[in-house]
């Protein structure tokens, strides 16, 4: 598992940053650059600064996710029964995971590249996949990311990190505490995840 989550790390390090593109590729062989180039200038980022890493997901990375969709698919079926404020903190509880799951791997980032893999998509698809890898120090990471389009912009809302896709992963595990404990009970898990987290920053 922790494998597996250094994994996922690396994979959202690379979605950092922000850019409009008129195809799903473009923005993200934009956002991939974007994020590179970022970290390397960023002292704080790469030592692991959490206040720096959420000002940057903030700005430049949720207007780029369906942030929304991501939270409700990884919740499943229960998404439809969680009141208003429980869906609310279920998205804010999962924006902190997923950011201390990469944070530590941002400072990582040193000599990496993207490589987007060739992209086949009908000119009307709205929603796609694209393959990237990324290489640098060891073995390459495969990394796909699954956007949908709405309007002219295209929002990415899962990722596929060696062959798992991140809302797959945690659907399994969240539907598992859940049918313990509960929504609340999962938010509390997460919340108490989270703050265990922050305490060791």
């Amino acid at each position: 598992m922790t494998k597996f989550l250094s994994s996922i790390a690396l994979a959202w390090a690379m979605l950092l940053g922000a850019a409009h593109a008129a195809g799903a590729d473009a923005l993200i062989r934009q956002l991939s650059e974007d994020v590179i180039a970022s970290v390397k200038a960023d002292a704080a980022i790469q030592s692991g600064d959490i206040g720096r890493i959420n000002a940057l997901v903030d700005t430049k990375v949720m207007p780029h996710v369906n942030f929304q969709k991501m939270t409700a698919s990884a919740v499943g079926r229960h998404w439809r029964s969680a009141t208003p404020e429980q869906r609310e903190r279920l998205q804010a509880e999962f924006k902190s995971l997923l950011v201390r799951t990469y944070a530590g791997a941002l400072a990582e980032v040193k000599d990496q590249s993207v490589a987007l893999k060739p992209f086949r998509a009908a000119p009307t698809d709205t929603d796609v996949v694209v393959q990237t890898e990324v290489r640098g120090r060891g073995d390459p990471i495969q990394l796909d990311y699954r956007l949908e389009k709405a309007g002219d912009t295209w929002r990415i809302y899962d990722v596929n990190v060696l062959g798992v896709w991140l809302v797959q992963q945690y659907r399994t595990s969240f539907n598992q505490e859940i049918a313990q404990v509960g929504i609340d009970g999962l938010i509390a898990r997460l919340a108490e995840r989270n703050k265990a987290a922050a305490a060791k920053s």
